[in-house]
């Protein structure tokens, strides 16, 4: 590994909030449940509202810093920026992005934010904003089409088995059994349901799809000198990294990595995933549980075999299965919470809620001894991210 960059636990997650009903039931809109998503949020940190000085989203929306700033009545606002790109390719990089505005001096207390309603934002199952003309005349409308060609390269050609899928399904379902507040609580699922429920677009299966709710999630971020003073253990902010390989990012079907989920090296010899890892300082195989986006069941994979997880091919199903992936004691805990899958959908920031939860060692299914908790923005977006986290045994 590379030295450590000198980003690393500088910031520290204080404060995580996460506020998710079924799709179309909110009782107030985006902006409110964002603002309630912020309030909790403080009051988890043990801070004033009015302390926040930041804000960072991603994936669009209507809601910005200076609107929020107006609403919680804060001191000043020093920094307020957007990721671009479609999806949830830029959850994570929101956080790093927070990181970045504390660890450099422009910002002290930045919060990450992420919200979403019917009544406002509509269906996310159709992104007008990404297909055009490019796609539309060949019937790829919706990012179930996209990730569904890729995915199916990834299963014909890598020669990753569908079982690989399924498992991560399944244990993600294992994992909200245990989880009061997941929408799959009390519906457990198994493989003859699994296998009998029908294609959505193939290789997807109905359980291969993510859930949508109407939701806010909010995480708060300020220095690791800070952290250490406040309601929690913090949830050090270890490396983050954001991009997209050459050639991948904008409207191409024709990659050479086409079945990558965007984390992987570039012409190069470089990537999001590689650039996470020696940041950090941690290789792989020293990560103790990870909570990756599974817009669908089949970029989730690429994504774990991109960041050196999972290995390829053949070899991806002997490795993901049900009790390698479920927590508390299995090789690598996999979206303990239940995930978009199982859990809930706020474009899948609630993943990230869900990471800080291991390091502090509150989660419903708790991995044993989890130090470095990794968090996987949106696969196969036009901009993929991720962020890792560590407890302060990782110092």
């Amino acid at each position: 590994m590379s030295a450590r960059s000198a980003f690393r636990a500088a910031t520290a997650i204080v404060g995580a909030a996460d506020i998710h009903l079924p799709r179309g039931t909110a009782p107030a809109g985006e902006r409110a449940l964002v603002l309630e998503a912020v309030l909790a949020a403080c009051a988890d940190a043990g801070i004033s509202p009015r302390e926040i000085d930041g804000f960072t989203s991603y994936a669009g929306g209507d809601i910005s810093g200076p609107v929020l700033a107006a609403d919680l009545g804060v001191h000043e606002l020093r920094w307020s920026s957007m990721v671009w790109g479609g999806g949830g390719g830029g959850a994570a990089a929101a956080i790093g992005a927070a990181a970045a505005a504390v660890a450099t001096g422009q910002a002290e207390t930045v919060v990450a934010f992420r919200g979403m309603t019917q009544a406002e934002t509509g269906r996310l199952g159709y992104a007008k904003y990404y297909f055009d003309n490019f796609y539309l005349p060949h019937g790829v409308a919706t990012p179930a089409h996209v990730c569904a060609l890729r995915t199916q390269r990834m299963l014909e050609h890598d020669g990753v088995p569908r079982s690989a899928l399924r498992n991560l399904v399944l244990a993600a379902y294992a994992h909200a059994q245990n989880n009061p507040t997941a929408a799959a609580y009390g519906k457990p699922l198994d493989v003859a349901k699994y296998d009998a429920s029908p294609f959505i677009v193939e290789p997807f299966h109905l359980f291969d799809c993510s859930r949508e709710n109407d939701g806010a999630v909010a995480v708060i971020v300020t220095s690791a000198e800070r952290a250490r003073t406040l309601a929690h253990p913090p949830a050090y902010v270890l490396a983050a990294a954001q991009g997209a390989p050459g050639g991948y990012s904008a409207l191409n079907e024709n990659d050479t990595s086409y079945t990558s989920a965007g984390f992987a090296a570039g012409s190069s010899g470089q990537g999001v995933a590689s650039r996470l890892w020696a940041g950090a300082g941690v290789r792989p195989d020293e990560v103790d549980v990870v909570q990756v986006y599974e817009n669908f069941s089949g970029p989730a994979v690429a994504s774990l075999i991109d960041h050196g997880l999972c290995p390829p091919g053949p070899a991806a199903g002997e490795f993901m299965t049900v009790e390698n992936l479920t927590a508390p004691a299995g090789r690598l805990p996999v979206n303990t919470g239940g995930g978009n899958i199982a859990d809930s959908f706020v474009n899948g920031m609630g993943l990230s809620v869900e990471a800080v939860r291991q390091v502090r060692g509150t989660s419903v299914n708790q991995v044993d001894g989890a130090d470095t908790s990794l968090f996987i923005g949106g696969p196969m977006a036009p901009l993929v991210s991720s962020v890792l986290l560590g407890s302060d045994r990782t110092l």
